[in-house]
């Protein structure tokens, strides 16, 4: 790494999952000084969130400042600026104003936002005011984009009880559903019911049924089972098939949602999320409904990650 940096002239850009958080530490200038991991959050809404959002940004930032040789506690009094992508924050929402107390308590900054981890994603993937989407595809499911102008707009990404179009939990969610038609008779049985079976350690539809409804299953529990799903697809298997085209459209369709709101034709496109990321038979079906639904379209590698992007806002606030 560069010699160390006086601390009141440190930006931090975090980016915060629910298995971790990360830190990145740059120069007002943008030179990058250090990076660290920390714990993960949850929604600031649940029992433990508060908590969590500030463990995290306190660990994170400490493994960011021991990376770059700063002290942590001289940095968490001097920051310029700081920004958090964090999922689930929703502008002007409680919990987005929640979640910028907590950030200025713990980083002891006044110049701090909090916002929705897409956002930050944006801000990364793309130069300042270039035109462009970005498509999420992970547990859940978001695109976000903006014009030259700077307007910005969303689709999806609201909770994944009403809205996971897809992602990988609406996949193992959709197949799982059709198993349950296997079992029943309503539909022939194929491979995809077996192997989800014995991925759940299940032999009969009560057990399912109770499986899915513990309150530890969720969103997670759905999604675990996309690669299964994705893999019987990748071997033949129609109603998997059927299942990942389906969710292959319903991607296009986010995308093509922002491109009409923002009236974009030829939009550059950045995707990421592990199930766009690992599943190639999605990446096979997303492509081929954008050059239905989007023929002007280019899918493109992103100019940075969304800690990128979140330094970025952390500087702009700063400037």
């Amino acid at each position: 790494m560069s010699t160390p940096i006086p601390a009141a002239d440190v930006l931090a850009g975090f980016d915060a999952g629910q298995t971790h958080t990360r830190c990145r530490l740059a120069h007002s200038t943008g030179e990058l000084i250090g990076e660290g991991e920390g714990s993960g959050v949850s929604h600031l809404g649940s029992a433990a969130g508060p908590q969590r959002f500030a463990s995290a940004l306190r660990s994170s930032l400490e493994a960011a400042c021991e990376h770059a040789g700063l002290s942590s506690r001289e940095t968490t009094s001097n920051l310029l600026a700081a920004a958090i992508g964090a999922s689930g924050i929703e502008a002007g929402s409680p919990s987005q104003r929640l979640g910028l107390q907590i950030a200025r308590d713990t980083l002891a900054c006044e110049h701090v936002l909090v916002c929705g981890d897409e956002r930050t994603a944006l801000a990364g993937a793309f130069a300042p005011r270039q035109a462009g989407i970005v498509l999420i595809s992970g547990t859940g499911s978001i695109a976000i984009g903006r014009d030259s102008s700077g307007r910005e707009h969303r689709c999806g990404g609201w909770g994944w009880l009403v809205d996971g179009g897809g992602s990988a939990m609406d996949i193992g969610h959709d197949g799982l559903a059709l198993s349950l038609r296997m079992a029943d008779g309503r539909l022939p049985e194929t491979g995809l019911k077996q192997a989800l079976w014995q991925t759940l350690n299940v032999e009969h539809s009560h057990e399912l049924k109770a499986l899915v409804v513990d309150p530890h299953f969720g969103a997670a529990g759905f999604a675990r089972l996309a690669p299964v799903v994705s893999a019987q697809a990748a071997a033949g298997d129609g109603p998997a098939q059927q299942v990942i085209a389906h969710a292959g459209r319903q991607l296009a369709e986010l995308v093509v949602g922002v491109a009409s709101q923002l009236q974009l034709t030829a939009p550059p496109i950045c995707c990421s999320g592990g199930a766009i990321g690992h599943l190639e038979p999605l990446q096979v079906q997303l492509k081929q409904q954008l050059t239905l639904l989007l023929p002007q379209a280019q899918l493109v590698g992103a100019r940075g990650d969304a800690c990128s992007g979140a330094l970025a806002l952390a500087q702009a606030l700063s400037s």
